[in-house]
């Protein structure tokens, strides 16, 4: 008898999500951990002792563990080459893990495992060409394609947050070389800068109030202000939304996708967002694709990429003839 579930990891660039999935996707128990910062080596022992606190609340009847990692990853050797937020350069993650957990290890970019995850059971069901892009503390990218998952020729297709759209823009993240990418532009890093310049600038708003306090603007503040209605923040958040309706504008015109997905932590800022990104979109891509499009909030929030790398894993072992 086959083992009765498998665990899905989604590692970011700020955090890690893992939980223990059954057949049908439904999710069980959880466990989050903190990544970011962390060398190889104590990032691989944090891992482990996730995947192992999960493993034990499930009894045991674990029979893959499915990852979504913030890198760049050659399918011809299984190497991580590129990760722009984590310690994961040039490191065969999966064989990696596969040895320390005495698993089936299967692996794939974060946000092409939010993409399955969205198209399976999420906000693209149905859908068969689609665009989904998380935003985080990077931003990222997935496609799908004729139904299918698209990885590209070695396998590093869908890096979305790495379109540039401004040319002298600021410098990208991490070991990206690149300036004025859409993740040095639109991230939940470029947030929490513009917000710091915004408030500056609105020194008396609620914004600036908190930032002359000493109070860490990041996402969910940001977001609450503007929900709330001040000034200042939804200025911050406009601005997000604008940039990122010029990046989808540009996915539109090549891939003329049924519908773009937008999901990660800032999508919790809703029309605010998602309003002036369909405002680019109408002013910037081309007809006939910008008249089909559907720009929408994702629907599985936070656990997308943890459902995803699952389902990855069960078409791993359903490849190999095991079926929960």
């Amino acid at each position: 008898m086959p083992s009765r579930r498998v665990i899905g990891v989604d590692m970011g660039g700020t955090k890690l999500l893992a939980g223990a999935v059954d057949g049908g996707l439904g999710v069980h128990h959880r466990v989050q951990r903190t990544v970011v910062g962390l060398d190889q080596v104590s990032l691989l022992n944090t891992v482990q002792d996730a995947i192992e606190e999960v493993r034990t609340s499930a009894g045991g009847e674990v029979a893959a563990v499915g990852f979504g990692i913030p890198s760049l990853i050659d399918r011809r050797t299984g190497e991580s080459v590129v990760s722009v937020h984590l310690e994961l350069d040039h490191i065969r993650f999966g064989d990696v893990m596969a040895e320390r957990l005495g698993l089936p290890v299967f692996i794939d970019n974060d946000a092409n495992a939010a993409a399955v995850a969205e198209h399976r059971v999420g906000a693209a069901v149905g859908a068969s060409e689609v665009v989904v892009v998380t935003i985080g503390t990077g931003i990222g990218g997935g496609l799908i394609l004729g139904g299918r998952l698209y990885r590209g020729a070695l396998g590093a297709a869908g890096e979305l947050g790495h379109v540039t759209i401004e040319i002298d823009g600021p410098r990208c993240h991490g070991s990206c070389p690149g300036h004025g990418c859409v993740e040095a532009l639109t991230s939940g890093t470029a947030l929490a800068r513009e917000a710091g310049r915004i408030a500056l600038e609105w020194p008396h708003s609620r914004l600036g109030r908190a930032l002359a306090e000493g109070r860490a603007l990041e996402g969910p503040f940001i977001t609450e202000l503007a929900h709330d209605g001040d000034e200042a923040a939804i200025r911050v958040v406009r601005l997000m939304g604008s940039r990122l309706g010029v990046a989808l504008a540009g996915y539109v015109n090549i891939f003329n996708p049924e519908m773009i997905v937008v999901g990660g932590g800032v999508i919790g800022a809703g029309e605010l967002l998602l309003g002036p990104a369909r405002e680019e979109v109408a002013a910037r891509a081309l007809p006939p694709s910008r008249d089909f499009v559907r720009i929408v909030p994702a629907r599985l929030g936070v656990e997308a990429g943890m459902v995803g790398a699952a389902a990855i894993a069960l078409d791993g072992l359903a490849e190999r003839g095991v079926r929960l």
